[in-house]
């Protein structure tokens, strides 16, 4: 999940930029929205940035996901989708679905290379789930785009 809009105005650090209402609210919906679909996450994990951050914290309250669970990772303070990318192909194979929380074009990179569906962009907390066949994380590479939730389709 792509975090939800940020705010400028503050003159603050890239990391320490908020969220603005419109992405706390785009968040909340979207979150509810994967709840509905009782996908089960095992971890999470988020860019250290705070407007993934929050946007992660808003997914985990909605969707009830255990905070023991949910892990900061600098790595995924990335904007290519390397650092994501090999963090993901890193991970214990044990571990079977993750929610990762982060940045663009990083995320809209890996939809495209990992995922069947062309995006052109994943937008501010959109949210698209892959799903691969390989059983080990370091051999991954093109799944199925199996859920895509974006704000704009929610909202009336």
């Amino acid at each position: 999940m792509r975090h939800g809009k940020s705010l400028w105005e503050y003159g603050v650090s890239d990391k320490d930029r908020p969220l603005k209402e419109r992405g706390i609210n785009d968040a909340h919906l979207v979150s509810k929205k994967f709840l509905e679909s009782k996908v089960p996450v095992d971890l999470a994990f988020s860019s250290p940035a705070n407007r993934a951050l929050h946007t992660s914290m808003i997914f985990v309250r909605n969707t009830g996901f255990p905070l023991e669970k949910f892990q900061i990772i600098e790595d995924l303070y990335d904007f290519s989708g390397k650092s994501v990318g090999d963090f993901v192909r890193s991970l214990d194979d044990a571990i079977g679905t993750i929610a990762i929380f982060g940045h663009n074009y990083a995320f809209t990179t890996l939809a495209n290379t990992w995922g069947d569906q062309y995006i052109d962009n994943v937008p501010t907390a959109g949210l698209v789930q892959i799903q691969f066949k390989e059983t080990k994380w370091s051999k991954i590479s093109k799944g199925t785009t199996s859920q895509v939730i974006f704000p704009k389709h929610l909202k009336q």
